[in-house]
């Protein structure tokens, strides 16, 4: 029998490309074949971990005296709209002619993870080889499967991608679970979106704890060019300088020096999103969408990367590089093409910098999607800037006297335009008159400039992922591979999260987006404890969880950290007093509270307390009424409320499967509401 190999992608075009590669032409059911190789894919992540119900039936409601959960073993099962193609998955694994399975998936932690558990649920115990590229560009493709890897390389990658998976889903469900039923309001809580979420709460504090203070300069006129003064906080104290000033000034000193600035490096995916979006306006979340149809495409390598450089091994192909950006941009070749610059082993990390392929000159760009077109010649101008000269000049600083007072002006010459030849806006040079010490000059104007402290500016979603990629970063070890909240590949997601769970908002100004905290997200952040919106939390996860994949800690030691970080969080956290002003939740009012006094109103599951000390509730699906046929109504809850009592008919017995008529009642023992019935009795004749 004729062996054969399984290739399985991420995703049908990338298995695809890759059958295309290796002669798997002939099209079947859910995969290619052909000459040795079967080439499948999945859809993304097709095993997924079980919700709380499925480990037991009364986690399907949120009681915070069920917390926490903590599955003694962890549980996957496939969607139904994915299971056809993971059962074609299984029976090709299962294939006799198939000897090896080669993991094609993404080149990173989650791609392990998808093909992983694709592996493990479908009982496969043969060899695993794994593909790992940073191009879609059939040379790369044809290189990586010369150079396959044995799986075994990746167990402990694999062993952080489902740390990092069970530890999220641990702290989601344990936490939102814990503050929404302490808080009657459905309170999504996370590892990551969490400390997000607070760097914009403060942010937005800070902006409203901002007095401005006003100031005063002083500014003479020389014709050519104006002098300023030191900043006044009083408009007489300006005043006073002009006052001193005569109609001549003399030159006190003049420093000149060169000063240079280096090329950028190339991108990275987080600064290519905030790139895209102070200079496009794309959110982070589209410029990855458009950066992965790019990728599919054949076109850039790959976007998940935080390495801004090449491997050393890759200078001789810069140059070719450098000619495939001109040509994408339209633009001329940089004077000189310095390619140390961009090719430093030692900075890369699974993957290198993003740049465009080859493949560019084989397609017309003008049929490109605008997002993608657009994207593609932003990563084509960063390629031609990071490979150019510094952008040189001159900077000179004068001071002038006049009068009493000190009066300064800076100007500017460009010597060597450089990288900026490549920049969106112009280079601007302020060019001021060399002029010597002891020069005189004559005032020819004078006038007072009033200005005042601006407060920290509103974050948008570029200037959000810079502070993302640096939360922390000050507590974590210098040599740490992993800082700040998420990685390249989840911030985008993480800020979506925030704006669908409407703890964010988009707001539209004159400069551009910014993303504003909405009441719900400042109230979410005033009730959390600190070690949950910290981004030290989740910057030593990273960490960790780098330590993990090099095999410097077990999985088992960080789930243990994990689990026991929940237990103290279940069992510590008291609820704030004065809660409820922080969660109104605008329901109508449908009676007092049996057990505290306060209000009891309606949300879709039941009947609650407003005052989150008290933990008074009727749920919807309460077992009594549900077992008597009895519709827990807003009028009829409201009765109970008020009178205690209310007679029904046709209540169901279970017992006699008939129906009779009596008086609902109603009492609280102070931990839950009892229901009783009372019947009317017989009068003797």
């Amino acid at each position: 029998m004729m062996k054969k190999r399984l290739v399985i992608a991420e995703k049908p075009s990338v298995g695809m490309s890759v059958a295309k590669v290796l002669g798997a032409k002939e099209r079947r059911d859910g995969y290619m074949e052909g000459c040795d190789y079967i080439v499948s894919w999945g859809v993304g992540h097709l095993a997924e971990l079980v919700p709380p119900d499925v480990y037991d039936e009364k986690y399907a409601k949120w009681h915070q005296n069920d917390l926490p959960i903590i599955p003694a073993k962890w549980r996957y099962q496939i969607p139904s709209a994915k299971y056809k193609q993971f059962k074609t998955l299984q029976a090709l694994m299962n294939r006799e002619d198939v000897s090896e399975v080669i993991n094609a998936c993404d080149a990173g932690r989650e791609g392990e993870l998808i093909f992983r558990n694709i592996y493990l649920m479908a009982g496969c115990k043969k060899p695993i080889r794994r593909l790992w590229i940073s191009s879609m560009e059939d040379d790369a493709i044809e290189q990586g499967f010369e150079e396959l890897r044995s799986g075994k390389e990746y167990e402990n990658l694999f062993a952080a991608a489902r740390c990092r998976e069970w530890a999220d889903w641990l702290v989601g469900i344990n936490a939102t679970r814990l503050f929404s039923a302490l808080y009657h309001h459905t309170l999504n809580v996370g590892r990551v979106v969490s400390p997000t979420l607070a760097l914009l709460v403060q942010r937005e504090a800070e902006i409203d704890a901002f007095i401005p203070n006003p100031f005063y300069t002083a500014e003479l006129d020389f014709g050519d060019f104006a002098a300023v003064s030191e900043k006044f906080k009083s408009k007489d104290e300006a005043n006073a300088a002009l006052s001193t000033a005569n109609g001549t000034a003399v030159v006190r000193s003049v420093e000149s020096k060169e000063k240079s600035e280096k090329a950028p490096a190339l991108y990275d995916l987080t600064t290519l999103q905030r790139d895209a979006n102070r200079i496009l306006g794309y959110t982070a979340q589209q410029t990855l969408d458009y950066m992965q149809g790019l990728y599919e495409k054949k076109l850039c390598t790959y976007p998940r990367t935080d390495s801004r450089y090449l491997t050393d091994d890759m200078k001789r192909a810069v140059k070719a590089i450098v000619l495939c950006a001109c040509g994408i941009c339209d633009l001329p070749q940089p004077t000189a093409v310095l390619p140390e610059q961009v090719c430093n082993s030692k900075k890369v990390t699974d993957h290198h910098a993003i740049i465009p392929t080859m493949a560019v000159g084989e397609i017309r760009l003008s049929e490109l999607p605008r997002g993608e077109r657009e994207i593609l010649r932003l990563i084509a101008q960063q390629v031609l800037r990071a490979v150019s000269e510094a952008h040189r000049f001159r900077e000179t600083t004068m001071e002038i006297s006049c009068g009493d007072y000190i009066y300064t002006v800076k100007g500017k010459a460009i010597l060597t335009v450089g990288w900026k030849t490549y920049n969106e806006t112009e280079v601007n040079a302020k060019s001021i008159p060399e002029l010597s010490e002891g020069a005189e000059l004559k005032v020819l104007g004078a006038d007072i400039k009033e200005g005042e402290t601006k407060p920290p500016a509103h974050f948008t979603e570029g200037s959000l992922l810079s502070a993302m990629e640096v939360a922390g970063s000050k507590d974590i070890p210098e040599d740490a591979e992993r800082k700040g909240l998420g990685t390249p590949a989840t911030r985008a997601s993480i800020i979506e999260k925030l704006i669908s769970t409407g703890f964010v908002e988009r707001k539209k100004n004159k400069k551009g987006v910014s993303l504003i905290p909405a009441r719900t997200g400042v109230s979410l952040i005033t009730v959390l404890p600190e070690q949950l919106q910290s981004p030290l939390l989740t910057a030593e996860w990273e960490h960790k969880l780098k330590m993990v994949e090099h095999g410097e800690m077990s999985a088992a030691a960080f789930m243990a950290e994990i689990e026991g970080m929940v237990k103290d969080l279940v069992s510590t956290y008291q609820v704030i007093d004065g809660a409820e002003v922080l969660f109104p939740s605008g329901h109508e009012v449908v009676g007092k509270c049996p057990r505290c006094g306060g209000d009891v109103t309606e949300n879709k599951v039941g009947f609650f307390c407003e005052d989150s000390n008290c933990r008074f509730g009727i749920w919807k699906n309460n077992n009594y009424l549900v077992s008597k046929k009895i519709a827990p109504t807003k009028k009829l809850i409201s009765i109970l409320l008020k009178e205690g009592r209310i007679p029904l008919k046709n209540i169901y017995s279970e017992r006699t499967g008939k129906y009779f008529d009596a008086t609902l009642t109603l009492t609280d023992d102070g931990t839950h509401p009892v229901f009783g019935l009372e019947f009317e009795k017989k009068k003797h004749k």
